[in-house]
């Protein structure tokens, strides 16, 4: 008898090369971005490039409107949106990222609060190009009583938990000028204390 020989295995077939996204992908990325049930916006040196429709329904515009517009537009008042930048700049030269919660002005005038979260494209220049989510979060955390932009920017820093040192720093201020902020951010809000102030703030009493 012949000497019997196993069979040769067979082949699998290479996987195929990875190839440029087809227009179906593209399609589907687009549509979940333009379907997101969050703000959406990408931004080129602070002016907005694309947004979603959940975009310019929470500050009360259709999303072409805002395309091209600086989004300069959607703060309570220049000084602030330039504030917040300045801040929000050597977080994002450092880590890329940047969060907060701020409040922002509706086409109406109607001011709420939004958490804000951002990732820019290049470390070294981060407003170069930017992705930003937008969440409006007034059903939580209403604006209930009328407020300057300097006590909006302390009310800010004051929620994210810093200290009267650390806010007198960032803004270059005395601490005596924020305690004196503080002051009557208590009593318009109607607090007894840091604490119950800061507390109505957050939405939380």
């Amino acid at each position: 008898m012949g000497e019997s020989r196993m069979p040769r295995p067979q082949r699998l077939p290479r996987p195929p090369r990875a190839g440029p996204p087809s227009a179906a992908a593209d399609a589907d990325l687009s549509l979940a971005f333009d379907l997101a049930p969050v703000g959406l916006c990408v931004s080129r040196e602070r002016t907005i490039q694309r947004c979603n429709a959940a975009f310019g329904a929470m500050f009360g515009h259709a999303p072409e409107q805002l395309v091209g517009q600086s989004l300069a537009c959607l703060y309570p008042s220049r000084a602030e949106f330039e504030q917040i930048g300045a801040q929000g700049l050597p977080v994002m030269r450092q880590t890329g990222q940047y969060s907060d919660e701020r409040i922002m002005r509706h086409r109406s005038g109607r001011l709420f609060w939004c958490h804000v979260a951002g990732q820019s494209l290049r470390r070294d220049d981060p407003f170069a190009c930017a992705v930003w989510m937008f969440e409006d979060i007034s059903a939580r955390r209403p604006v209930t009583v009328p407020l300057t932009a300097r006590e909006r920017e302390i009310a800010r820093q004051l929620t994210a938990g810093h200290s009267t040192k650390q806010i007198a720093r960032t803004l270059g201020l005395s601490p005596r000028t924020i305690d004196g902020h503080r002051a009557r951010l208590m009593k318009k809000l109607g607090a007894t204390s840091a604490s119950e102030m800061i507390a109505r703030l957050l939405g939380l009493l």
